[in-house]
């Protein structure tokens, strides 16, 4: 079955996460995901906290752009939240936005050869192996983590480009799709990363697939989810999110799951009055219609 979650937009302050987090977790959410945006907050400690204020709950980081960190970090942080919060916690990296990374002078020149390098070698560092690796962007000598986890955690990725879409298949554990994804892109998404695992000769374990949909609810929804997709440079078409009751969310869900997400992830808007309001929503109204 196919699971629900929340976004906890970083346009909120930090402040507002523990509350949050905790009405998910009373309401009965499966998922709670964190974004990495510049310059705004840090996914993973906004992650661990989560998930210390709460015993069930589930919190994905979607995502840390690669640019940022280097591959040592990025897996000590991933292994320490997956000892620390056994199942409970899922960590996707991807190429972040070209334009922040070049403010922060980390723009890299080639983002799909870092993207391999990074996912090959965090991969290999969460399974306990010690790395040596002399890439174009990831150079590691004799690196091996001390705590690893005691089972390999999956590590997804984010993708929109047919590119990255087969190249997730071929190195991730699963995949991001914005919210700016279609139904018909959730399938055509799901044949480039199986071209990808095909090449790979990964066709054994699920390729996990996550997928953002802009969900806006109560007074002035359409509104609200029109100008969200519009700012993000999109056309309001009517495939692009829903605005409406929580039948309507339902079906939506239902049409993105049917298209082979195996989670469907809520996004309000940035503008959105309730946001506790919209998490029980979401648990309360919306995931009983899915079962």
């Amino acid at each position: 079955m196919t699971s629900l979650g929340v976004v906890f937009r970083p346009q909120l302050p930090p402040e507002r996460l523990r509350a949050l987090a905790r009405e998910a977790e009373e309401a009965g959410l499966e998922e709670l995901w964190l974004w990495e945006d510049c310059f705004l907050e840090g996914g993973v400690s906004a992650a661990a906290a989560a998930l210390a204020w709460t015993e069930r709950l589930r919190v994905g980081v979607g995502l840390l752009p690669v640019p940022l960190r280097n591959v040592a970090v990025t897996a000590m942080e991933t292994a320490t939240l997956y000892r620390l919060f056994p199942g409970r916690a899922t960590v996707a990296v991807g190429h972040g936005v070209q334009d922040w990374m070049g403010q922060v002078g980390a723009r890299a020149e080639s983002p799909m050869t870092l993207l391999r390098e990074h996912l090959d070698a965090l991969r290999a560092l969460l399974r306990g192996e010690r790395v040596t690796t002399d890439g174009r962007y990831v150079k590691l000598d004799g690196v091996a983590l001390d705590w690893p986890p005691s089972e390999a955690p999956g590590i997804l990725t984010g993708a929109t480009g047919p590119r990255t879409l087969r190249l997730a298949g071929e190195a991730a554990d699963g995949t991001v799709l914005t919210a700016s994804t279609t139904v018909e892109g959730v399938r055509r998404a799901r044949r480039l990363i199986e071209e990808g695992r095909g090449s790979a000769g990964r066709t054994q374990e699920r390729h996990r697939v996550v997928v953002y949909l802009h969900t806006t609810t109560g007074a002035g929804a359409e509104a609200r989810l029109r100008a969200e997709i519009e700012a993000d440079g999109g056309s309001a078409t009517g495939e692009l999110g829903v605005a409406g009751d929580a039948d309507a969310v339902a079906e939506a869900v239902r049409r993105l799951a049917d298209a082979g997400a195996d989670s469907v992830v809520l996004q309000p808007t940035a503008d959105e009055p309730d946001p506790e309001g919209f998490v029980r929503f979401a648990a309360e109204e919306v995931r009983p219609r899915l079962t």
